[in-house]
């Protein structure tokens, strides 16, 4: 095990990883902004360094600030959290040549899975079930539409660096898609630099389900459960549950199946999400694969008992993880998580910074909060709005929900709004 830690991260999951450093007996080092200097997860730290002003760029995107910090510190390996660099290929590679381990897939992976068009192209050699549509990529709308005559309407054009809903728009017919196909490169080319674009067959009322993985260097692979991410707005998730509401054991074996293969077919290592579109017949479709820790891991590790962040210290430490000999996993109970964001639900969910007046979390039986603020933090306007996660567990989903109700209403923050 590393010695050792640098956090390339903030907030909520900052302090997540700390945690586990320390439940590891790992020191843990926090990178922070001039805004941050404060916050929690460098209050936890064994070390901290500052590297540079509030703006992102400046600072939890700076990657030669953070080389240095962890080189000069003693850090054996980087955590890249989730956002930020966690999938930035080139920060693997500059942690790779600067003698760092990066805690997470390699960069090679991280590329090839990142491109969604090459992405798909890889299930379908692979025989995962993949939304029809487009093998390879398209660069203009006279170029795609031949092919979206013979997928046939109404059919999805994304963007292939494209996440969050961005460079991602429905045409209805041949009439609108020119317009856009044009809108959604836009999109991809401002948020990504990207022109890459590629068409699937639009799923209607589809359900979004999601298989979370670890494998080790050890030649286990394991499919922690399904989390149901459906309840979305404007494609960000907002509450997740696990298991799926909606699977039979039937469909939950065979998804797990599927994401397993997914992962055997590019040789992937250590946590991962196969995520997958569920339709109203009970198919399912590969969608994409996130190489990296997600917000709604929680919600996992409740049902199986299982700390994916200490499962990733040790599978990057090239240690096989500690879980492979329960696997298959069978969930036991229910457990859901609410998204809070720093958000006003009255004024169309606009961010919502500002100095937070009261604080206190629920607590109780079944809920597990992660939060990196408290009474008197600020919410800084540069960052992502989410303030807290609430995670609440029970023997089944009508005690999770009950759980969930109560947690909510016991949950005061005051001095900004929030969702």
């Amino acid at each position: 095990m590393f010695s050792k830690i640098l956090v390339a991260n903030r907030g909520e999951i900052a302090v997540r990883v700390v945690r586990a450093c320390h439940a590891l007996g790992v020191k843990a080092v926090a990178v922070y902004s001039t805004a941050d200097e404060n916050a929690l997860h460098v209050q936890l730290a064994d070390e901290r360094v500052c590297i540079g002003p509030p703006a992102p760029q400046a600072s939890y995107l700076n990657t030669d600030a953070i080389i240095e910090a962890a080189l000069s510190t003693g850090c054996e390996a980087v955590h890249p959290g989730y956002g930020f660099l966690s999938e930035r290929s080139d920060f693997a590679r500059e942690c790779e040549e600067n003698g760092l381990t990066f805690i997470g897939p390699s960069p090679s992976i991280i590329d090839r899975m990142g491109n969604k068009s090459q992405a798909r192209s890889t299930m379908m050699e692979a025989g995962v079930p993949v939304v029809p549509g487009t093998k390879q990529a398209v660069h203009s709308a006279e170029e795609a539409l031949p092919l979206a005559r013979e997928i046939g309407w109404p059919i999805m054009i994304k963007a292939s660096s494209g996440g969050g809903g961005k460079g991602m728009r429905v045409s209805e017919s041949e009439e609108d898609f020119a317009d856009m196909f044009n809108i959604a490169q836009r999109e991809s080319v401002n948020a990504f630099a990207d022109n890459t674009m590629y068409l699937e067959r639009a799923v209607q009322n589809p359900r979004h389900v999601e298989v979370q993985i670890i494998a080790d260097n050890h030649g286990n692979v394991v499919a922690l459960g399904e989390r149901d991410c459906s309840v979305q707005r404007r494609h960000q998730k907002l509450i997740e549950e696990a298991p799926s509401p909606a699977l039979t054991e039937e469909l939950r074996r065979a998804m797990g199946v599927a994401a397993i293969k997914a992962v055997r077919a590019v040789d992937y290592k250590n946590a991962g999400t196969i995520e997958f579109l569920l339709d109203t017949t009970g198919k399912f479709y590969f969608m994409e694969m996130n190489t990296r820790v997600q917000v709604e891991h929680p919600v996992s590790e409740q049902i199986t008992g299982t700390d994916i962040i200490k499962e990733q210290l040790r599978i990057a430490a090239g240690e096989p993880m500690s879980c492979a000999d329960r696997a298959p996993f069978t969930p036991f109970g229910h457990a859901m998580e609410f998204r809070i964001n720093a958000e006003d639900p009255d004024h169309g969910f606009r961010p919502c910074p500002g100095k937070i007046t009261r604080f206190e979390p629920p607590m109780g039986p079944g809920v597990r909060v992660e939060t990196y603020v408290h009474e008197g933090s600020s919410i800084s306007p540069y960052y992502d709005s989410m303030v807290a996660k609430v995670i609440v567990s029970g023997q089944d989903r009508e005690e999770c929900l009950a759980r969930g109700r109560r947690a909510l209403d016991e949950f005061k923050i005051e001095g900004i709004a929030t969702t």
